[in-house]
This record gives structure tokens, C-alpha cells and sequence, in this order.
């Protein structure tokens, strides 16, 4: 089967054998996988390595062999990724059992994928192909950082720094249908006009000043995921009592704020990632609760798939990139 792997130092597509299913597995044939952050920091992390892992952690498929003992699913069926396996109830930190699918293990940028039934679940029904592609892992911690660490209420109002990540959009249609309103911030005028459209009730030039932009508004929640460049000044705009929740560090890793005013302030810090089982099935009951559609920014074939890794290291997206593995 062709699979997108890295090897050595590169990222390259390869042939590798088709894997056989054993008991409790499910053989996926994939349709289409999404692609993100996380995708480009995995051969950092590894290095140089001689043997290939498949790259990947979301996707979307149809059954094609069930393992014997395999009670829930069916050939045919067509089901969606968990990318968090190890991770089944809702815990305040992630058990270390957790593994997120695509390294160390093998991921779903594939024509087949293997995985345990425990770690799938049926696929929305009213999305499409890309739609679900890209759903799992971004909206999984949206969800978790949103409302499991951030305890978002209808009416108050959540600040999302730097809109446009597949996880961002989530968050801004998250927020809306759970009836709170939205401050979101960009560089980009395009990305700004994109978070209006999307139903953000104020989005401001992340170059401006926060204070001055946001005026009388109070902010309660600020879902932080980049770090260095915004964390200090995210603190400055929530309100005494409030709560920022940090899933992410696309600048740098260490900050720096004033902790004397922080803690007069008596405003709480708190880190999030990914989530459970348990919440995964919440939040795909959530989306189709509220008719919910990913973003998808933009959609490429399985032989462009250098293409679709050099427009995430851009970042120029708004939104989720999926790639279809299936030529239909």
C-alpha cells in the first residue's frame, strides 16, 4: 500500500505492506485524512530515523475487515478516527497510557489503516468526506480546552487569539452555538473578514492594542495556543477571576507575565490537551446537535501531498486541510 512516512530526514511517500487484522482490530480502508500542527513536529522529534513510521493523525474510512470478536462494527461501515487512543474517560489530565495516533506508532496518512475497535467511532452522517477528514484531533481539544478546562457558559465571552487554525475555527463555532460570545484576533485582514463571516462578534488586528480594541468588554475566557508572542498580553485583557487555557505554543514554549498582577487579579491558568474517548462522543453529539460543519481550507490529492504539507508550514490556511487517499 502507499503510505506518506517519515524516514531518515525526509518525509516521503513509500510503498509498505498492507497490514492483517487480529482480534478486536478493524482493517480502515482510508477515504480521506486531515492534516495538522502536530505533523510537522514529528520528524524534529525523531530525528534521523532508518525505519519509516507512517505520518497521520486523523481520518476518516470504510471497513474493510473486522478481526474476530469485533461486536460493533461491520464491513462497510464508515468510521471516523479517534487520534487519542489509551485515553477512554474523562480525566482531569491525560492518563499515560495516552497515545496519540502517528507517532510513535503508525498513523492514518495511508491507503489502509489498523486499529483497534475501541478507538473508532461512526462517522457523522451529514458530513462529508473532507468534512470528517479533519474533525477528530482539532475539534477534540477545542472541545476539551472550551468547555471541560474552560467551563464556558451561554453570555459570557471567550477571546481567541490568532484565528484561522483548524482548532481556532472550531472554537469560534463551538462558542457560538453554545450561546457565549466571541472576541477573536488576526494579522491577516482575510482571516479577519473570514471570523466575521463565521459569526465572531468582534475581531481585532492582533498588531493593534488589545485594551483599546477590546474597550468595556470583559473578557471571561481566553483559549491561548500560541505561547510566547501572546500570552502576557491575553492575560492583560481577562478580567480579574478569569481563566485562560493554554493548549499550544506555536511560538515559543517559555512566556513571561507579571505575576504579581496575576495573582492580585486572582485569574486561573490552566493547560489542556487533546481528550478522551469520553469526550469525543460528546463532542461529535454536540456538532450534529447544532448542524456543525468543519472549515476545510482546502483539499488536495494523495500525490500532492508535499503540496498540502507546504501549505500548513505557510500557515496561511483558515481552517483544516484534508487530503482524499480514495481516486474517485
Amino acid at each position: 500500500m502507499k503510505a506518506f512516512v517519515h524516514k531518515g530526514t525526509q518525509i516521503l511517500s513509500m510503498e509498505m505492506n498492507k497490514p492483517s487484522v487480529s482480534v478486536g482490530q478493524l482493517l480502515i480502508k482510508m477515504h480521506s485524512v486531515g492534516l495538522n500542527r502536530r505533523d510537522l513536529m514529528i520528524p524534529a522529534r525523531r530525528g534521523e530515523q532508518p525505519e519509516p513510521v507512517i505520518l497521520g493523525s486523523d481520518g476518516v474510512g470504510i471497513v474493510e475487515e473486522i478481526g474476530s470478536a469485533v461486536r460493533k462494527f461491520k464491513k462497510g461501515d464508515r468510521v471516523i478516527v479517534n487520534p487519542g487512543m489509551g485515553w477512554e474517560m474523562n480525566t482531569s489530565a491525560a492518563p499515560e497510557t495516552l497515545e496519540i495516533v502517528g507517532y510513535p506508532s503508525h498513523g492514518t496518512f495511508a491507503e489502509y489503516y489498523l486499529v483497534d475497535q475501541r478507538w473508532v467511532e461512526p462517522m457523522p452522517s451529514y458530513l462529508a468526506w473532507d468534512e470528517a477528514s479533519v474533525l477528530a484531533l482539532a475539534a477534540l481539544t477545542a472541545y476539551r480546552a472550551l468547555f471541560t478546562k474552560g467551563k464556558l457558559a451561554p453570555n459570557q465571552t471567550v477571546f481567541i487569539p490568532g484565528i484561522g487554525s483548524g482548532v481556532a475555527t472550531f472554537l469560534l463555532q463551538f462558542a457560538k452555538a453554545a450561546g457565549a460570545n466571541v472576541i477573536a484576533s488576526s494579522r491577516s485582514a482575510e482571516k479577519r473578514a473570514r471570523a466575521e463571516q463565521l459569526g465572531a462578534d468582534l475581531v481585532i488586528d492582533t498588531n493593534q492594542d488589545w485594551k483599546g480594541c477590546i474597550a468595556n468588554r470583559q473578557i471571561d475566557l481566553v483559549i491561548d495556543s500560541i505561547g510566547y508572542a501572546t500570552f502576557h498580553r491575553s492575560l492583560e485583557v481577562l478580567k480579574p477571576g478569569g481563566t485562560l487555557v493554554t493548549f499550544g505554543a506555536t511560538t515559543e514554549d517559555n512566556v513571561t507575565f507579571n505575576v504579581r498582577n496575576f495573582f492580585y487579579a486572582q485569574q486561573q491558568i490552566i493547560g489542556s490537551t487533546l481528550g478522551s474517548r469520553e469526550e469525543l462522543r460528546e463532542m461529535l453529539t454536540f456538532i450534529e446537535q447544532h448542524s456543525i460543519r468543519p472549515v476545510v481550507d482546502s483539499v488536495y490529492a494523495f500525490e500532492s501531498f508535499g503540496q498540502a504539507f507546504e501549505h500548513l508550514k505557510h500557515g496561511k490556511q483558515f481552517g483544516n486541510i484534508s487530503v482524499k487517499i480514495i481516486k474517485e
